[in-house]
């Protein structure tokens, strides 16, 4: 793989992927929004796995191991009666401390090309052996929270036309967009059933279409992750409203433009009486004197529609906001690495009804582990991102990466309140992660992060998180 390659995913080290797949082909030079220079990527290049006799099928896969713990200075205290995990209420937002080791298997098979024709099946689930105190997985994030228990799920089952110039495909796929993300930096990624079509008859400008109608993912769902569920279902807005809201799908357009050092990219997303998300970024990437640069800025914009606005205006709420964020990314030929980030959120409502909704993470200014979550509200909040890391390779230790990052919320005192009800000021957040891959499929991360936020006790976590694809 040659750098220019190596550049197009944010890192000089080796990289290996999973099943997760862009819906439009990443800009070449564009770094990653939120894993910038990580050697341990998951998506748009799956390894060979083993040919089955003469046919040209496929199998491979992925076994991912990993021990998460997350301690937020409040134990759990009881299950109530509905399953729930519940812990003292006053503290951290009632986030449980949690902890849990967990092995992910993951299957698939994928058939040859038939002319422009492949079909791809992959089914993966996740266990614990029943080794995990299941009280203590709240917020695990890896088996439902409140079943609690091990499961298997048919995650893929797709089939594609791609003949170089026009791509259709249909199914159950992990798909990769700024807005609706596989989102596998975790344990098990999202997948989601519909179909969507991709033009690139012209040179510069590719234009995308398509429909998401299921989602299945405990990580970023609203609703039980282990299975399908409409992605209403598995939004985060209000419980009572998607049960009269109906089961809806989510419209996508979108458009990549890319000319030289010039890169541009537009996404529409629109679920019928709920939400309609506005997506816009242009990055400007350049190398100069044994340095390579990405220079971005980015519009994110919720605006609530049809009957969650009528539902939402009685109850005195709204989805009704944008985020406007810069970035300045960039790597030496020495190994040294940074990345600078600052998002500036509007005076209006719904980030909690919205933010990581479908595993969208675009965003240039997040925590490691701990992003919007912990903190009372991002209403009208400011954010700022430094990251710095070197990569090994040029000791000679390919695929090995370590980073620092610390993350500065600015909150609004007006809309931002502790569990106990005091108004918030700040959450800063820092963290460390180690990120190593071989040739030979095998990976790890190692991530730590610590989060100081006004008028609640300090939390931290740890991820540690490796396995080997095939």
């Amino acid at each position: 793989m040659n750098i220019k390659k190596l550049w197009l995913y944010g890192t000089i080290g080796l990289i290996y992927a999973g099943a997760s797949e862009h819906m439009l082909p990443p800009s070449e030079g564009v770094t990653d929004d939120d894993h910038a220079f990580e050697t341990v990527i998951h998506y748009d290049q799956e390894r060979g796995g083993y040919v089955l006799t003469n046919s040209g099928w496929r199998i491979g896969g992925d076994i991912r191991t990993g021990y998460v713990r997350y301690d937020y200075d409040n134990p759990p205290l009881f299950v109530d009666a509905t399953g729930t995990i519940v812990a003292d209420e006053h503290i951290n937002k009632g986030h449980a401390d949690s902890r849990g080791f967990y092995v992910v298997p993951k299957l698939f098979v994928h058939s040859p090309k038939y002319g422009a024709f492949d079909i791809k099946v992959t089914v993966a689930g996740a266990t614990d052996f029943g080794l995990n105190d299941s009280l203590y997985e709240q917020r695990t994030f890896v088996f439902d929270p409140k079943e609690r228990k091990s499961f298997a799920l048919l995650q893929e089952a797709y089939v594609r036309y791609d003949d170089g110039v026009h791509t259709f495909v249909a199914g159950a796929k992990e798909t990769v967009t700024p807005m609706i993300d596989a989102d596998d930096w975790y344990m098990l990624a999202n997948s989601f059933q519909g179909a969507y079509y991709v033009d690139r008859t012209f040179n510069e400008v590719v234009f995308a279409v398509g429909y998401f109608y299921k989602m299945a993912g405990v990580w970023d769902s609203g609703a039980n992750g282990t299975q399908w569920h409409s992605m209403s279902q598995a939004s985060f807005v209000d419980a009572d409203y998607k049960a009269i809201g109906g089961d809806k799908g989510v419209w996508t357009a979108a458009m990549r433009y890319k000319k030289g050092a010039h890169h541009f990219q537009l996404w529409e997303y629109y679920m019928p009486e709920y939400y309609n998300t506005f997506f816009a970024q242009y990055d400007y990437t350049a190398a100069y004197k044994g340095w390579h640069y990405d220079a971005g800025v980015q519009y994110i914009d919720f605006k609530e529609v049809g009957g969650l606005k009528r539902f939402y205006q009685a109850r005195n709420k709204e989805i009704d906001y944008g985020i406007v964020s810069f970035r300045f990314d960039g790597r030496f030929d020495n190994g040294c690495d940074f990345a600078l980030g600052a998002s500036f959120f509007s005076d209006g409502g719904g980030t909690g009804d919205t933010l990581g909704a479908w595993g969208g993470y675009p965003y240039f200014a997040n925590g490691m582990i701990f992003h919007f979550f912990e903190a009372g509200s991002l209403r009208h909040a400011k954010s700022y991102k430094l990251q710095v890391g070197y990569d090994f390779a040029a000791e000679g230790i390919k695929g090995l990466w370590s980073g620092v990052r610390l993350t500065r919320y600015d909150l609004d005192e007006r809309y931002a309140f502790s569990s106990t009800g005091e108004p918030q000021n700040a959450m800063t957040l820092l963290g460390f992660k180690t990120s190593y891959s071989d040739d030979a499929g095998h990976y790890a991360t190692v991530t730590y992060e610590h989060v100081d936020l006004d008028e609640e006790p300090n939390a931290w976590a740890l991820r540690i998180i490796g396995g080997w694809r095939f």
